[in-house]
C-alpha cells in the first residue's frame, strides 16, 4: 500500500502524520517512509532518535521501495501540478492535511480542484492540529461545503507531538499526559484511511 501525505500549505502536520501512519503500518507489515519534503523533516526526526521503520530521502526511494509492503510519502508543501499528478498515479491513498486555521482552509479548495482535474477519487482530508478544547465544528463545516471525503476523526494538537519530534520517536513513546491521546487520534484516523 502506498500512502501520500500532501498539502498546499506547510506547517500543518504533514510530517507528523507521515511518521505516525508509517508506525501504524509497520505493525502490519514492513513500512518505508520516503521524505520528499525539501526540509527533510522526517529524516531529521528519525536521526534524533529511533523510529520503528526506515526513513529515506526521495532520491534513494528506488533502491529501498521494493523491499517494503507499505510506503508512506511525505511530500513538499504546495506540490506542483506535475508532482500532484505523479502522486495521484502512484498512491493508493492520498491524505490532504489541513488545520482549522483560515490560512490553511483558504488554500484547501485549490488543492482539491487540482486533484479533481486529475481525476483523483482516492483522496480525503484529515484535519490536524486541532485544539484539544475544540471539536473543530467551524472548520469541518467549511470543508464539508467542498464536497470532499473527510476523516471523521481529527488530530488534536498536543505538546506531546513536539516532544516526540524532539526525541525522534512516535508520540506513544514520550512521557506526557497526552501522549496516549495523540497516539489514539492517529490510530482512529488510520482505521478510516486504511
Amino acid at each position: 500500500m502506498i500512502i501520500g501525505i500532501c498539502s498546499h500549505k506547510g506547517g500543518v502536520g504533514k510530517t507528523t502524520t507521515a511518521i505516525h501512519l508509517a508506525a501504524i503500518l509497520q505493525k502490519r507489515a514492513p513500512c518505508l517512509l520516503i521524505d520528499g519534503d525539501a526540509n527533510r523533516s522526517a529524516i531529521a526526526w528519525a536521526k534524533r532518535g529511533e523510529l520503528p521503520f526506515k526513513v529515506v530521502d526521495e532520491k534513494a526511494a528506488a533502491k529501498y521501495s521494493r523491499d517494503y509492503s507499505n510506503i508512506v510519502i511525505d511530500t513538499e508543501a504546495h506540490p506542483s501540478k506535475n508532482e500532484l499528478a505523479a502522486m495521484v498515479e502512484a498512491c493508493d491513498h492520498l491524505i490532504v492535511i489541513t488545520e482549522p486555521e483560515i490560512m490553511s482552509l483558504d488554500v484547501l479548495p485549490e488543492m482539491l480542484t487540482d486533484l479533481a482535474k486529475l481525476g483523483s477519487n482516492k483522496h480525503r482530508v484529515l484535519l490536524c492540529q486541532v485544539s484539544p478544547l475544540s471539536n473543530a465544528f467551524e472548520a469541518r463545516a467549511v470543508i464539508e461545503q467542498l464536497s470532499v471525503q473527510m476523516c471523521k476523526r481529527h488530530i488534536r494538537s498536543y505538546a506531546a507531538f513536539r516532544r516526540a519530534a524532539l526525541e525522534g520517536v512516535t508520540v506513544d513513546r514520550v512521557r506526557d499526559e497526552h501522549a496516549e491521546d495523540g497516539w489514539h487520534d492517529y490510530v482512529a484516523a488510520a482505521k478510516e484511511i486504511l
